[in-house]
């Protein structure tokens, strides 16, 4: 099958760390790690495991960092190379095992691309992340299991598209366990249904939140995972200030319709919207401008930059939830002062998971599913750019280069010519 992989290898880092500032070709092109090509396609493992067809996959913003060598090393010893990218999929069921009940051939599906303990083939030797329904964080994804791909262990890795035996959904085909696959209903166009992964994170991290308490709450970013935090919040009951701090003028017109009640871009209007709140600014002797009073009980930083969680701490209110869904990293002279003089609470979100919601237990992807029928949201406007399997490059190039080309969400069509 025709398939995007990436490897990574030390002489592929140092020419994308060096060559990478100058040209995309050591980033994406033929002087990088990434490849389109002819891969092995592998069959079932398992009499309860599925084979699918890619309808549709995103690609998201720990694609470009990885592809950018900008993430963290930390992760990397639960990864593993070559692996076919891609996380954020639809699907439509091509074939199952004889122990399949979740699912049957025909049925467009969303895939959870964690690789849990029972993907891994552990039984009853699951880790307490994943025997408690939050695989997000799964406690063995560092080792390999006991499930064999292609003749050999499953080998290490959190989620697909960051594995090397399990093909995520930059190409034609994959397979997935039957617990990864969720049923779409029919209403849900297929634009709308390939975003349930990046909003389910948002919705993690919202219903997580919970109580909301009184407002006003702030979001930091315009991306899909802000954009669809915005989205969750309302979705899921909050109904105090939203403040959607967002940089160009298409982005804060979905950040409006998907319930934001004010918009701000950074820099002065996002200090005013903070003086708004009853902040009075001081200015210390050396440093920057501080604030004492009003701030904001609440605020998701869905971005992770330097700025971006010097500006949650000094903008949060005493007592206030900083909830961190950016991949945040290495931060130099990150000044942790206001997480003890404010005493702020710090929560970081991960993937998905099962969630107490109405009365019942019911994975994120489930109730965002729901909450997608429930509300309409316009969420498919977030669809910018959809690209052809084999003009990958293009598409790379369009979702890393936000500014110019104005891309929120850019989408792969392996099914397109």
């Amino acid at each position: 099958m025709r398939a995007v992989s990436f490897n990574v290898t030390i002489p592929g880092y140092v020419l994308g760390k060096g060559l990478g500032r100058v040209t995309e070709a050591a980033l994406f092109g033929g002087l990088s790690g990434v490849r389109y090509g002819e891969v092995a396609e592998p069959g079932i493992p398992g009499r309860d495991w599925v084979r699918l067809e890619v309808l549709k996959a995103g690609i998201c913003g720990s694609d470009i960092g990885a592809l950018t060598f900008k993430t963290s090393p930390a992760m990397e010893p639960f990864s593993s190379f070559p692996a076919v990218l891609g996380h954020e999929i639809l699907a439509r069921v091509l074939d199952v095992g004889p122990d399949v009940r979740r699912v049957e051939p025909g049925q467009r599906v969303a895939v959870d691309p964690v690789i849990s303990c029972t993907m891994r083939g552990f039984g009853a030797d699951r880790c307490p992340s994943c025997v408690n329904g939050l695989h997000g964080t799964c406690e063995r994804s560092g080792e390999e299991g006991d499930v064999f791909i292609a003749g050999r262990r499953l080998r290490a890795g959190l989620t697909v598209g960051f594995q090397a035996d399990l093909a995520g959904g930059w190409g034609e085909r994959m397979i997935a366990h039957e617990s990864q696959l969720f049923p779409l209903d029919d209403r849900l166009a297929d634009r709308t249904a390939v975003l349930l992964e990046p909003l389910a994170v948002g919705m993690h991290a919202v219903l997580g939140s919970r109580p909301f308490g009184s407002g006003p709450a702030l979001v930091i970013g315009s991306g899909p995972i802000a954009l669809g935090t915005i989205w969750a919040l309302r979705a899921a009951g909050y109904e105090g200030e939203l403040v959607a701090q967002i940089k160009r003028g298409h982005e804060a017109d979905i950040a409006r319709a998907l319930g934001a009640s004010e918009i701000v871009s950074p820099g002065d209007q996002a200090r005013q919207g903070l003086v708004e709140t009853g902040a009075q600014a001081y200015m210390p002797i050396v440093g920057d401008e501080v604030y004492a009073g009003g701030g904001f009980p609440l605020i998701f930083d869905c971005v992770g930059s330097g700025e971006t969680v010097k500006q949650s701490l000094r903008y949060a209110a005493p007592r206030g939830r900083l909830v961190m869904l950016g991949c945040a990293a290495e931060i130099r002279k990150l000044d942790l002062t206001f997480v003890w003089a404010r005493e702020l609470e710090i929560k970081g979100y991960v993937c998905y998971g099962d969630e107490e919601w109405r009365g019942a237990r019911k994975h994120t992807f489930e109730v965002t599913h729901d909450l997608l029928l429930e509300t309409g949201a316009p969420v498919e406007r977030m669809v910018t750019h959809v690209y052809p399997l084999g003009q990958y490059r293009d598409a790379l190039s369009a979702a890393a280069n936000r500014r110019s080309t104005g891309s929120i969400k850019v989408l792969l069509d392996p099914t397109a010519r």
